[in-house]
């Protein structure tokens, strides 16, 4: 039993043993790591896409939407929107997606990361306006988390080290502030890592062992692959996403059915979001 309360999440009671005493089985995020992936059909999804950026100002991607649906099954599949800290296994207060900014596309150029609040039964047209206004924010301004940052990589490296240490102790204990953690993008429900847009497909990420994400999405490049369809095989347009999930928050079946609803609204954008508004000659 905890001395203290957490600020972004509730102690979750009454667990069976099994899934008790995980955290003390194994007490790190990358040993305690499941990895799979999804191939999703996205001719559809491209469709809806275009039909919806006929009619809205603010374009819209595949990480776009694919962001959403993720956000929307964590909220309808809280118990996977859950972390493991000092032993204990907590529920997430709200939805959050973190992802890398890229500033400017060379060798060179800087990156920043976002965290994104995800609202319960956001219409999309408003969820992808406000994405696409924090990755312009993101590119254009001189953000908190990056100022802090460079001002503690300016310190000696023991100290550095021992300030990473005592931010963990303090996470462990509870003691952790808000204010360190309220942009802190390892503090979030899922870390979402859009690697084919910089020419990186097909690759699994770490959990990080700081902050509480447990779960963390690889997103490829589209490209042609194959699928089964009632015996015949099928090349299509797909999307890969490889997921690294630590398996002390849920079991298998549970991670399953939840990635299940991220396929039907991804996939089938029409059916759970409605025709693009404003465009009566979208068929689907």
């Amino acid at each position: 039993m905890p001395l203290f309360r957490r600020h972004d999440g509730d102690l979750i009671r009454g667990t069976r043993p099994m899934r008790g005493i995980m955290p003390y089985l194994m007490p790190r995020r990358n040993e305690s790591i499941v990895l799979t992936d999804t191939m999703f059909r996205i001719q559809e999804t491209r469709d809806w896409l275009k039909a919806y950026n006929r009619t809205h100002a603010e374009r819209a991607t595949l990480f776009h939407l694919l962001a959403y649906a993720v956000g929307q099954a964590l909220h309808a599949r809280p118990e996977l929107n859950r972390f493991v800290s000092g032993g204990r296994l907590y529920q997430r207060r709200g939805v959050q997606l973190s992802f890398v900014v890229k500033k400017e596309l060379s060798d060179d150029g800087e990156s920043t990361t976002v965290k994104f609040e995800v609202a319960r039964g956001e219409p999309f047209a408003r969820f992808a306006a406000r994405l696409a206004s924090a990755i312009r924010d993101a590119q254009t301004t001189d953000r908190t988390v990056d100022r802090e940052t460079a001002l503690i990589m300016r310190l000696p490296g023991p100290l550095v080290r021992a300030l990473v240490a005592v931010a963990r102790r303090l996470d462990q204990w509870n003691l952790f502030p808000r204010f360190m953690t309220a942009s802190d993008p390892m503090f979030a429900s899922m870390f979402l890592a859009n690697l084919g847009s910089v020419g990186i497909s097909d690759a699994y990420h770490h959990l990080y062992e700081y902050g509480t994400v447990s779960i963390f999405g690889a997103v490829s490049a589209p490209a042609y692959h194959s699928f089964m369809d009632g015996g015949a095989l099928n090349v299509q347009p797909g999307l890969r996403v490889r997921w690294s999930f630590d398996e002390r928050i849920h079991d298998a079946f549970y991670g399953a059915r939840s990635l299940g609803l991220v396929t039907e609204i991804f996939e089938h954008p029409q059916v759970h979001l409605g025709a693009p508004a404003g465009d009566p000659a979208f068929a689907g």
